[in-house]
């Protein structure tokens, strides 16, 4: 980050020797072209860049006709640029062979461009879960550093938030102030985990609630996940929590909540893994252990009907 937070409790020189205006005139945003190479990405950014097929369509319009849009930058003490809003246009640029790209560079603090990172890329139509989790976290971050009370206590759907911080996020968010709070649990999930959620194999209800499991216990239900090939319902994700935080949730205990019957749920038929596990090398996935054994009783029933001839 570009600013130096000890230095902003001193009146710098140039406040001393400049007017009002002319401070309020150095901090007007101005638009130019700027290497590509000078610009660096922002720290910590929530948002992915992907190589889709919209990344596609970028690359070529901007072939064609530039960036339509100029990105936002600000400054750095080392004389080069950090990029606010305008991380896929950059990409795009980049895969389309441009050298340089038009900013509009803002002189904002850390804060100031945090807030605007977010809000800018909130007008995009589709955002993961993970992106509005962490970018959530980071602009009320922000709001609380700039004298915005922000206390957080626990809750079943996530921190409490000082209602008047709360509101303020809200009112300036697609998401209201519970959803909100939900987005922000999930950044105590695991990586594997929030991919899951990001990917739709994990609801946001349930997700919530294994955001207060521990690291090591997280880590014990994916195993256990892949294992018994499902992922937990609410209800049971509500169990699991309950037994974290009686200090008794353990491998096996989440092996028995996952067993439970679901509604609507398939009979399935289940076998201890000690019985198998010599079969089979180490790490193996349970989605390949079930095909080698469909295969090798396919090629069981096979012979045994050529027997029978």
């Amino acid at each position: 980050m570009v600013k130096n937070s000890a230095a902003s409790l001193l009146t710098s020189v140039d406040d001393l020797f400049t007017t009002q205006e002319e401070r309020d005139e150095a901090k007007r945003e101005t638009i130019m072209e700027i290497p590509l190479s000078q610009i660096s990405d922002f720290p910590n950014h929530p948002f992915k860049v992907k190589m889709d097929e919209s990344m596609s369509d970028l690359v070529e319009s901007v072939k064609s006709y530039g960036v339509l849009s100029p990105v936002i930058v600000r400054p750095k003490n080392n004389g080069k640029y950090e990029m606010i809003a305008g991380h896929r246009r950059k990409r795009a640029s980049e895969l389309a062979g441009k050298d340089n790209i038009k900013c509009i560079v803002q002189d904002v603090t850390d804060d100031e461009a945090i807030i605007l990172m977010v809000d800018s890329n909130f007008q995009r139509e589709q955002l993961l879960p993970s992106e509005k989790a962490f970018a959530y976290k980071m602009k009320l971050d922000a709001m609380k550093r700039q004298g915005m009370r922000v206390d957080l206590t626990s809750d079943p759907l996530g921190p409490k938030l000082n209602s008047r911080s709360n509101l303020e996020l809200a009112s300036q968010s697609p998401d209201s102030k519970t959803q909100i709070q939900r987005f922000i649990r999930l950044t105590y999930l695991s990586q594997p985990l929030l991919d899951m959620v990001d990917e739709g194999k994990i609801a946001m209800r349930p997700a919530v609630e294994l955001s207060y499991l521990t690291k090591n216990e997280q880590e014990i239900l994916l195993n256990t996940m892949e294992w018994e090939d499902c992922t937990p319902s609410h209800v049971q994700a509500i169990k699991m929590r309950q037994f974290s935080q009686e200090g008794k949730l353990n491998e096996a205990v989440i092996q028995s909540i996952l067993q439970e019957e679901k509604p609507n749920q398939k009979e399935q038929f289940r076998m201890p893994k000690e019985r198998i596990s010599k079969y089979f090398a180490p790490g193996t996935s349970s989605q390949k252990i079930e095909e080698t054994i469909i295969k090798a009783l396919e090629l069981y029933r096979k012979r045994k009907r050529e027997s029978e001839r």
